[in-house]
């Protein structure tokens, strides 16, 4: 069977993730893996797309160590592994969109690791200056330690949301039918204070031009938002996407209820737009999807999602931190999680 250029195009966007640093280039072995996995998801035989077949040490991807995905001591070739998504998608067209997205959360999650493994210990240079406010109040070797291990974990943090929302809103987008748009290519644009729109655009979740769309996704809206000076601009976005003629959709994931949800809300409404909440927005992406993309939504989206905003936060684990020399160690509720460092 004819590899085309679409086929392999396709390959090298999912093997190689360069924004940012560090670049992540999945091996041969990693992609065996994920191909694997897929035919497990999808309930198919590994040799419908020319591949042996191996055992998954665990049905759950995000089980899995990052080390068996290196494992695999003879994987296929490069054209083989082409020859596999070329046979997945003649078989299934929405194949190839599950592979990218895959490789695109093995991807992320990959240099996740890596920047937890690398990130570097802030200096007294960094944080000394910050002590001000607390110097006095404890032992000086104390709050020095608390100093560094916040700025840290606020560095590690930011660097999450920052990848977390490079990896979520394209997967949506895509699984939708449709693709994140900048704010300089957006065919939404802002409106000056006489409602007549401006040369700056507004950045858009999924656009689906062929039904003249626009999605703003959510994971909740909390008051934290309005707090942080953004909530004005949540509030615009609707308005702006009625001026271009485009009808806007929010969806929001956790149906946690609040003040500012239901006056988000209003405001798609009030601009001819359509909002899902919680059950109803995980029916929508489930059913807008298709069979294949849907799946893919069920295994590797909505888990981690839900487990995470059903966790109680009044009742809140102790947790200790130790930073050795080549680990971090996060011990609470009996649990170590190692960070071994580079």
């Amino acid at each position: 069977m004819a590899i085309n250029s679409t086929v392999k195009n396709l390959f090298s966007r999912s093997r190689l993730l360069e924004s940012g640093s560090p670049t992540v280039v999945l091996s041969e072995s990693e992609l065996y893996a994920i191909l694997l996995i897929i035919c497990n998801d999808l309930k198919w035989e590994p040799m419908a797309l020319g591949l042996d077949a191996s055992e998954l040490p665990n049905q759950n991807y995000y089980e899995i160590e990052f080390e068996w995905f290196c494992s695999h001591s003879n994987p296929p070739s490069i054209q083989e592994l082409q020859q596999a998504l070329a046979f997945g998608v003649e078989i299934e067209g929405d194949f190839g969109l599950y592979f990218l997205n895959l490789c695109s959360l093995h991807k992320r999650r990959l240099k996740y690791h890596r920047i937890l493994c690398t990130q570097p210990k802030p200096t007294m240079d960094q944080v000394g200056p910050r002590g001000l406010l607390e110097y006095g109040i404890c032992d000086n070797s104390l709050l020095n330690s608390w100093l560094i291990w916040r700025k840290w974990i606020f560095d590690i943090d930011n660097r999450s949301g920052q990848e977390t929302g490079y990896l979520f809103e394209p997967i949506l987008a895509s699984s939708l039918g449709g693709e994140s748009v900048s704010s300089t290519n957006s065919p939404v644009k802002r409106l000056d204070e006489n409602g007549q729109p401006k040369s700056t655009g507004r950045q858009i979740d999924c656009y689906i031009g062929a039904e003249n769309v626009a999605y703003e996704f959510k994971l909740r809206v909390t008051i934290a938002a309005s707090g942080q000076g953004r909530f004005g601009e949540e509030l615009s976005f609707p308005m702006e996407c009625m001026a271009a003629g485009i009808q806007p959709i929010l969806v929001v994931l956790d149906p946690t209820p609040s003040n500012r949800l239901t006056e988000l809300s209003k405001a798609f409404k009030d601009n001819g737009g359509t909002v899902y909440v919680g059950a109803e927005a995980w029916s929508h992406l489930e059913e807008r999807s298709g069979n294949i993309m849907s799946h893919f939504i069920d295994n590797y989206i909505k888990p981690p999602l839900s487990a995470i905003n059903e966790f109680d936060t009044t009742e809140l684990n102790d947790i200790t931190l130790k930073w050795n020399c080549d680990e971090i160690m996060i011990e609470g509720n009996n649990k170590v999680y190692n960070i071994h460092r580079k």
